[in-house]
């Protein structure tokens, strides 16, 4: 189809711009997001094929911002009509305000991702053929393996933005996602294992038997892990956070309250603490939406704001929020690309990208040994946070005592519990060895999803609360 989402309405593009200038006359801010969007996943449960999706959709929101207030209409029918029905919707938010219309982003030529549709290649049928291949891998692999899922997933998205002062930004994103999941057992006993990998990249590019036979085996270790893993001890003790994907609690524990909307309410944690100590010295954390294929980077935002790099803890000191441009403009800042929304039936919020802390001077070996008796956190399943508190709780799905600063045995249950600001505050060594994510990440907030990255190298917290199982 035409990359140009414009030539989809039933109008040529001079009347719709004028339709669009004259629905948002008055705004402080706002634009027409046009959206089409196609996806496609396949689960392979259990020896066979066990569901399968594809879908294709299109549409478009149009968006009126005035002061605080957003007027919002969104609709399937790419028509004049149904503009102008979604024009007199939004136009109840200007009606009486005379709006000075903010100026369009500044662009870039940069761009971080190609444009190809991974969904077509590779064919429906080699994408059952590699599902099946790794069923038949891993159940060969070890006779303890007694239940295994594998499911792709992709997607393809083309978003156009058209503001009313004529300016107008597209982009085009691909995105790939492979699972794996392990079920072994030993007797009456049955763990499980995963690993998932992907990114704004071709299945080929990460597809390669090679690839994700490194992938299952991984899946199978953490498996064989939790078999042996003995009931963890509950209290107050200190913790190492493995690098990469253990950045999910960074993401939700400091993350979320360092998005521009919390903190311009003043329901952050954080709020009102720009320019403070919020972590430990040596503490640096980044937004970093432009890092090329990845899975949260955005060539621009949903409000065609270029993505960025954007600081926002250095040196344990907050000095920067995540923002779109609407609350950008309240609190007299500049937006930073953060501007994201899930499809077109939503409107922009601040959302992160790739969130992550920047490495330090310390080994791993270093830091592991550091610790007389603690928790060794290796992988993260869920958590929940709030954000108004900073109060987090997150389970691991992979860890191990340390004992005399050795890794000793395999604990499961564990769990860590604790408040963001003040966990920060009780890092004590910063690994070396930053990494992110293998390209898993989602990020849900006021019922939106979208992709997102995280990471950090290896830390030392000091004196975490952890819950556990053992009596």
């Amino acid at each position: 189809m035409s990359s140009d989402l414009l030539n989809l309405f039933d109008c040529d593009e001079e009347t719709l711009r004028a339709h669009v200038a004259q629905a948002l006359d008055g705004a402080d801010d706002g634009e027409l997001f046009i959206e089409h969007a196609q996806a496609e996943s396949l689960m392979f449960d259990n020896g066979r094929l066990k569901g399968g999706s594809f879908n294709t959709d299109q549409g478009f929101g149009l968006r009126a911002v005035a002061g605080e207030a957003v007027g919002y209409a969104h609709a399937g029918d790419l028509s004049v009509a149904a503009l102008k029905r979604a024009a007199d919707a939004v136009g109840a938010v200007t009606r009486g305000h005379s709006g000075s219309y903010a100026a369009a982003p500044q662009g870039t030529n940069k761009k971080l991702y190609g444009d190809g549709n991974p969904i077509g290649s590779p064919s429906f049928e080699e994408k059952v053929k590699l599902l099946s291949e790794i069923d038949a891998y891993l159940r060969d692999k070890d006779p303890a393996v007694r239940q295994v899922t594998a499911s792709i997933a992709a997607s393809w998205q083309m978003v156009e933005i058209l503001r009313a002062d004529g300016h107008r930004v597209r982009d085009i994103r691909p995105m790939t996602r492979v699972n794996i999941s392990v079920v072994a057992g030993k007797g009456d006993r049955q763990e499980s294992g995963s690993f998932g990998q992907g990114g704004r990249i071709a299945f080929s590019d990460f597809l390669t038997s090679d690839s994700w036979q490194r992938g299952a085996d991984e899946a199978l270790r953490q498996a064989r892990v939790n078999l042996e893993a003995i009931e963890a001890p509950a209290g107050t003790m200190d913790i190492v956070l493995g690098n990469g994907w253990p950045g999910v609690m960074l993401h939700e524990a400091v993350g979320h309250g360092l998005e521009g909307d919390f903190n311009r309410k003043k329901t952050s944690a954080f709020a009102g603490l720009m320019g403070e100590m919020v972590a430990a010295p040596g503490v640096t954390v980044v937004d970093d939406g432009t890092i090329d294929n990845r899975r949260g980077s955005i060539t621009i935002d949903d409000e065609g704001t270029p993505s960025a790099y954007n600081v926002l803890i250095e040196n344990g000191r907050l000095v920067g929020y995540m923002q779109d441009r609407q609350n950008a403009r309240l609190m007299g800042m500049k937006a930073t690309g953060n501007g994201r929304r899930q499809g077109y039936a939503y409107k922009p919020m601040p959302r992160m990208t790739n969130t992550y802390m920047l490495s330090g001077d310390k080994t791993p070996e270093e830091i592991i040994a550091s610790v007389k008796n603690g928790i060794y956190a290796v992988a993260f399943g869920g958590g929940q946070v709030d954000i108004t508190s900073g109060k987090f709780v997150f389970g691991c799905t992979e860890a191990y005592m340390i004992e005399n600063g050795k890794i000793g045995a395999p604990v499961k249950g564990v769990m860590l519990i604790g408040n963001g600001p003040d966990a920060m505050k009780r890092v004590s060594m910063i690994g070396n060895d930053m990494a992110l994510d293998t390209g898993i990440g989602n990020c849900g907030k006021a019922g939106q999803w979208v992709p997102v990255g995280v990471g950090q190298p290896h830390l030392r917290m000091d004196q975490i609360t952890v819950g556990g199982t053992k009596a």
